[in-house]
C-alpha cells in the first residue's frame, strides 16, 4: 500500500508539472490553448507586462514545470530531497496561479493542497503508523 501511494503522489507530482507548460505554451505562442489564450496583461487585465514581460513569465511557468516532474521522479527513486523542493515549487507556482487566476485558479487549489500534504503528511505518517 505504501508504495502505491509514493507511485501515486509522484505520477501526480509529473502530471501538475506537465500541465505548467500550457503557460510556457500559451505564452511564447509555442501553440493555441482554448482555455490559455494569449495575452500580455496579468493581474486580471490590471498589469501589461507586454509581449517581453508575457514571455518572461512563460519562461517562469517552465520552472515549476522541471521542478515538480523532477521532484516525482525523486520520490519514486527513493531520494530524500524531493519534499523541499515540491514546497518551493508550490510555492513559485502559486504566486504565479494568483498573476494569472481568471485561468490558473485550479493550479491555485492543487498547490494549496500539495502544501497542505506535506505540511499534514509527517503527523498523518505517524498517526497511522500507530
Amino acid at each position: 500500500m505504501h508504495r502505491v501511494l509514493i507511485t501515486g503522489a509522484a505520477v501526480l507530482l509529473i502530471l501538475h508539472g506537465v500541465i505548467h507548460l500550457m503557460g510556457t505554451m500559451a505564452y511564447w505562442k509555442l501553440g493555441k490553448i482554448e482555455a490559455l489564450p494569449y495575452k500580455t496583461t496579468l493581474l486580471g487585465g490590471a498589469w501589461n507586462v507586454g509581449d517581453t514581460g508575457i514571455r518572461v513569465v512563460g519562461g517562469l511557468w517552465l520552472v515549476p514545470a522541471l521542478g515538480f516532474v523532477v521532484s516525482g521522479i525523486a520520490l519514486l527513486a527513493g531520494a530524500g530531497w524531493w519534499s523541499p523542493v515540491v514546497a518551493l515549487m508550490a510555492v513559485v507556482s502559486l504566486g504565479l496561479t494568483l498573476l494569472d487566476w481568471s485561468v490558473a485558479y485550479a493550479g491555485a487549489v492543487v498547490n494549496v493542497v500539495i502544501l497542505g500534504v506535506l505540511w499534514l503528511g509527517p503527523a498523518v505518517s505517524r498517526w497511522l503508523s500507530r
